[in-house]
C-alpha cells in the first residue's frame, strides 16, 4: 500500500466525460505532488475507448471497492521453505527473519502448509514419544542436516523406531541399553561403537570425532547401520536431532489463510475468532503473496477518493461511505452527499465536469499538454452533444475553443469523428447498449432507471420496439425498480425516443407523450439525461407521489 495514494473516481457505468475528467484532475493532483491515480468504476464505452486510443491514454484502474484489499496492503514478506527441508532449517530461517511462521511451499510458490515457533517449542518441550514417531520416517540426509554432521555410511532399507539413546561413554557392559533399532548418540570410543552395532542400532551418530575406524565401517555395512559424524557436541547434538524431520511430516496443511481479494476488515473480523499471530495470504493461485497480523488490520487507514462528475453515494463505488471523500468536481445536482470530515466541493451549473477540470488548469496555470486537451475537449462534446444540449453554456463553448487550439483539432470534423463512433450500435447487444450509460436515481421514494444510447436515427429504436420492451420488463423485475426509461438519442434530429417500463411506466408517458396518432414519437430537444429527462420525470413522479 502506497502511502498517501489518492484515487480520482467517476460514477458508475463510466461516460466519457466521467473518464477524461478523472484522468485530468488526475493529473492536475500529480503535477502539485499528490499521487493521484485516475479510476473507472466500469467498463468503457466504444466512443471513450475510441478517444483514449486517439489520445494515447491507457484505460484508468478498475476500482471495485473503496475499502482496501489484503493485495492493497503492505503485508510482511513471504517466508517459506519447500516441503523437503527440515524443522532445523525451519527454526533458523524464522530466527533470521524474526517471524513466528513460516509457510511450506511447492516449486511453483503454492501455498501447502505452514509451521510455526510454537511447533518447535512443542518438540523441545514435548513428550520425545511424539518426536520418535516422525523421526522413524526422517531419511539419514535430514538427520545430518539438523546436526551440521557428515556421513560416514548411509544403510539402505534399514528400519529405525525414531527413539534417540545417549551412550556417550565407554562401558565393559553396553547390553542393559536399549539400543536396537535406535538413534544413538555416542562417543569416539571404536570398541563402544562396534557394540553398540551389533546390538542393533540403526544409526550411529558419532561426537568429538573427526572419523570412524576403518573396522567400525565395515561392521556397519554387515548390519545395516548408518554412521554419521556430527558437527555438534553431545548436548547439541541431542537437542539438534529431534529438529530433522522434514516439514512436510508435521505442518498444518490447512492453515487459516486469506486470499488477496479479501477487504483487509473481512480479516480484521475473522482473525478476533483465532490467537494467532500472523496468516498467510495468497492470490487466486493459491501462491504465497505475504503474511497478515492484526497489526496490518489496526493500522490500515482509509482509501482516499475524489470524486468526479458525481456526489451521489448511490453512483459512486462500493463501500464509499468507508472511504476518505477529500473532493468532488461535478456538474449534476447534490442529493445524499454527506462526510464527516470538511471536503473541497466544487459543483458549477455547466454542460460538463471536463470543462470544470479545464478550468482548474487555467486558474492555476498549469500547462495542458496536446493529447490531455484533446480529450478534455472530446469529453467537453459527448456531454453537451456538440452544444446542443440545454445544459451547454458560453463557459464550455469557449473552454471547448480554447482546447481546440492547444490540441490542433477543428471541432466540427472531431466531433463528426467521435460520434460515429458512439452512434454505431452494430454488433452490440440490446443488454449491452442498456447497460453502457446507465444512471439510478431514487425519486420520491421511486426506484428509477435511466439509460440513454446514441444512435443516428430514432428509427432504429422503433424497429427494436418489442425486444426492447422485453428487456426491460426483465431490467425492472431484475433490479427492483419502479421505473425503468431507455432513451434512443438522435443528435442529428435533435431528440429522443423513450421507452419505459415498470409499475410507474404510466408516469412515464405522461412526462414524454406520443403525438396524436403515433407511438414512440420523437420527443424533439430531449437530449439530456441530466436537464432534461431526469427533470420532465421528477416532476411527474412529485405530482403523484
Amino acid at each position: 500500500m502506497e502511502k498517501n495514494r489518492v484515487y480520482v473516481t467517476g460514477h458508475k457505468h463510466p461516460d466519457t466525460d466521467s473518464i477524461a475528467a478523472a484522468i485530468g484532475y488526475a493529473f492536475y493532483k500529480r503535477a502539485n505532488g499528490v499521487k493521484a491515480i485516475p479510476c473507472r468504476l466500469g467498463k468503457l464505452s466504444a466512443e471513450t475507448k475510441y478517444l483514449l486510443e486517439r489520445f494515447g491514454f491507457e484505460e484508468p484502474m478498475l476500482l471495485d471497492d473503496a475499502r482496501y484489499k489484503l493485495g492493497e496492503i503492505n503485508l510482511d514478506e513471504p517466508v517459506s521453505i519447500s516441503p523437503d527441508k527440515t524443522l532445523f532449517e525451519a527454526i533458523r530461517v524464522l530466527a533470521k527473519n524474526n517471524r513466528q511462521i513460516c509457510s511450506i511451499v511447492d516449486d511453483d510458490g503454492k501455498l501447502l502448509g505452514i509451521v510455526t515457533r510454537s511447533d518447535a517449542a512443542d518438540i523441545a518441550m514435548g513428550d520425545t514419544e511424539s518426536t520418535a514417531r516422525l523421526l522413524k520416517d526422517t531419511p539419514i540426509e535430514c538427520i545430518k542436516t539438523a546436526i551440521n554432521g557428515r556421513i560416514i555410511y548411509e544403510a539402505h532399507d534399514r528400519k529405525m523406531n525414531g527413539s534417540v539413546g545417549v551412550i556417550a561413554i565407554t562401558s565393559e557392559d553396553l547390553s542393559r541399553f536399549e539400543v536396537k533399532d535406535r538413534i544413538i548418540i555416542t562417543g569416539s570410543d571404536a570398541k563402544a561403537q562396534s557394540e553398540m552395532i551389533r546390538l542393533g542400532a540403526a544409526v550411529l551418530i558419532v561426537v568429538r570425532a573427526d572419523d570412524v575406524a576403518p573396522e567400525v565401517v565395515e561392521l556397519a555395512k554387515e548390519r545395516n547401520c548408518s554412521i554419521i559424524i556430527s558437527g555438534h557436541g553431545t548436548m547439541n547434538t541431542s537437542r539438534y536431532v529431534y529438529f530433522a524431520p522434514r516439514v512436510s511430516q508435521m505442518m498444518v496443511t490447512n492453515p487459516i489463510k486469506f486470499y488477496a481479494s479479501e477487504l483487509v476488515e473481512d480479516a480484521g473480523r475473522k482473525m478476533l475468532r483465532s490467537r494467532f499471530h500472523a496468516y498467510p495470504v495468497i492470490d487466486d493461485d493459491e501462491k504465497l503473496l505475504g503474511y497478515v497480523s492484526r497489526y496490518h488490520v489496526m493500522n490500515t487507514g482509509s482509501k482516499k477518493l475524489i470524486l468526479v462528475d458525481h456526489n451521489e453515494f448511490s453512483q459512486s463505488v462500493r463501500g464509499i461511505e468507508k472511504a476518505e471523500v477529500l473532493e468532488v468536481i461535478d456538474h449534476h445536482r447534490i442529493n445524499d452527499f454527506s462526510t464527516n470530515q470538511p471536503v473541497a466541493f466544487r459543483n458549477e451549473i455547466i454542460g460538463s465536469s471536463a470543462t470544470i477540470v479545464a478550468t482548474i488548469f487555467r486558474e492555476n496555470q498549469i500547462p495542458l499538454p496536446k493529447n490531455l486537451a484533446g480529450l478534455i475537449l472530446g469529453a467537453i462534446l459527448s456531454d453537451t452533444l456538440k452544444f446542443q444540449s440545454p445544459t451547454t453554456t458560453p463557459k464550455d463553448i469557449a473552454t471547448a475553443q480554447f482546447l481546440a487550439g492547444i490540441a490542433g483539432l477543428d471541432i466540427d470534423e472531431f466531433a463528426k469523428d467521435m460520434f460515429s463512433v458512439s452512434a454505431n450500435i452494430k454488433g452490440k447487444s440490446l443488454n449491452e447498449l442498456l447497460n453502457q450509460d446507465i444512471k439510478f436515481f431514487n425519486i420520491e421514494g421511486c426506484k428509477t432507471m435511466i439509460s440513454q444510447v446514441i444512435v443516428t436515427s430514432a428509427d432504429i429504436a422503433r424497429q427494436m420496439e418489442s425486444q426492447v420492451q422485453e428487456l426491460l420488463e426483465q431490467f425492472v423485475k431484475k433490479k427492483e425498480l419502479d421505473l425503468c426509461l431507455m432513451a434512443f438519442t438522435s443528435i442529428l434530429e435533435n431528440g429522443s425516443v423513450v421507452f419505459a417500463a415498470g409499475d410507474k411506466a404510466a408516469w412515464a408517458a405522461e412526462a414524454f407523450p406520443n403525438k396524436e396518432g403515433e407511438t414512440l414519437s420523437l420527443q424533439r430537444g430531449v437530449l439530456s439525461r441530466k436537464s432534461q429527462i431526469l427533470p420532465r420525470i421528477t416532476a411527474v413522479v412529485q405530482k403523484y407521489a
